[in-house]
């Protein structure tokens, strides 16, 4: 079953003058985003920066060389462009010097390919970031009824195409224990210096037990035997291939709120308790908050990114345990909300209402969580 994805009809209409540019976490779709997008194009060539041919071809900043590799294509698709040295240069060449043709790239992790591509494409590029299937994307094949019914699956499993497609347990089961085994650390391997995929595993780990609090670098580096440089870097390639994503605290007015720390969350579900080797039922779990809270937070980042919100995101929390879950700053304003798994009502913190009297409160349960994400 295909699920319409959100993005496939921005990339119909994107201008043929810039480079598309498609960010993403393996096995997130992006193949098949490109494959469902080349069922109506003509006159494409399709290829992979994996294959050291195509390294060696798109690699040499040769005008004469690129004009002789695209041939008469009018769409050039290059999938895992990470891999290709000067990849940057050599999209800034193409566009800027082979007329008529239309350039799509795509990168699991952005460390290589957006440093490649960011000075060399000023101006001259679009970027579609993609992730796990969202609930925007599964309402053209779900009513509310069916919604809520696989919440549930959705905190336990995720949302990766392959297990929302897929309803057999075990099946869903051995496809992110593989996931997790053998792709997740690909991109971040890859980098020269990273040797202890161990310590990495271990890392995520314990973040995975973190989910909604405040996650301390020191106390990883002490629990982990490993400095603290060595914790921020891997933490920063984590977010880079997008496995983590890092919300920081608010301050904007008391000296008493918390603002250098961090609070992480995976970008799927089914990631996390793959690699804690939970996937109990929720009436057997006490983890459900942090479910919950990684679900929300990420469907939400989701929505915001489709639906253009512009929103600076973070949690806001004090030194005496006054805290709301989530804080988006929009144009000025601010919106706080609380997010509880059952029906149940929460009052906004009185400091966070004396501090911010403009501030608006919100709390997201079971009740009103779909108009919120989707």
């Amino acid at each position: 079953m295909y699920i319409p994805q959100y993005h496939l009809d921005k990339l119909r209409s994107l201008s043929s003058k810039k480079v598309t540019i498609i960010f993403g976490p393996r096995r997130v779709g992006k193949t098949t985003l490109i494959k469902k997008f080349l069922e109506d194009q003509q006159d494409y060539l399709f290829v992979t920066g994996e294959d050291m041919i195509v390294q060696k071809q798109l690699s040499g900043l040769s005008l004469e060389k690129l004009k002789n590799f695209i041939g008469n294509k009018k769409l050039l698709v290059i999938d895992e462009a990470q891999y290709i040295p000067q990849i940057g240069m050599t999209l800034k060449l193409i566009i800027d010097h082979i007329d008529n043709v239309r350039v799509i790239a795509t990168g699991s992790s952005t460390f290589d390919l957006a440093k490649q591509v960011g000075e060399p494409l000023t101006g001259r590029q679009y970027i579609i970031r993609m992730f796990p299937i969202s609930q925007i994307e599964l309402n053209k094949v779900e009513d509310t009824v069916q919604t809520e019914s696989l919440l549930e699956s959705r905190l336990i499993y995720g949302s990766y195409p392959e297990v929302i497609t897929d309803r057999d347990r075990e099946v869903r089961k051995e496809y992110l224990r593989e996931l997790v085994s053998s792709y997740l650390f690909k991109d971040i391997l890859a980098f020269d210096g990273i040797k202890k995929s161990k310590k990495m595993l271990d890392l995520l780990t314990l973040i995975a037990f973190q989910i909604g609090k405040e996650v301390s670098h020191s106390e990883l580096a002490t629990q982990l035997s490993l400095n603290k440089g060595t914790i921020e870097r891997y933490l920063d390639l984590l977010e880079q291939v997008f496995v983590l994503v890092n919300i920081r605290g608010f301050s904007r007015n008391l000296r008493k709120e918390v603002t250098k720390m961090s609070r992480y969350y995976f970008y799927d579900n089914g990631i996390r308790n793959a690699l804690i080797n939970n996937f109990n039922t929720l009436s057997y779990r006490n983890d459900v908050g942090m479910l919950w809270e990684n679900y929300i937070v990420m469907e939400r980042i989701k929505k915001q990114h489709f639906h253009s919100i512009h929103s600076n995101n973070y949690f806001w929390r004090t030194y005496d345990q006054k805290e709301l879950d989530w804080l988006e700053e929009r144009e000025g304003k601010l919106f706080g909300y609380e997010f509880k798994w059952n029906h149940t009502k929460a009052k906004a913190p009185k400091l966070w209402l004396d501090t911010y009297p403009n501030a608006s409160f919100e709390c997201i349960n079971k009740a009103n969580y779909l108009e919120f994400i989707s």
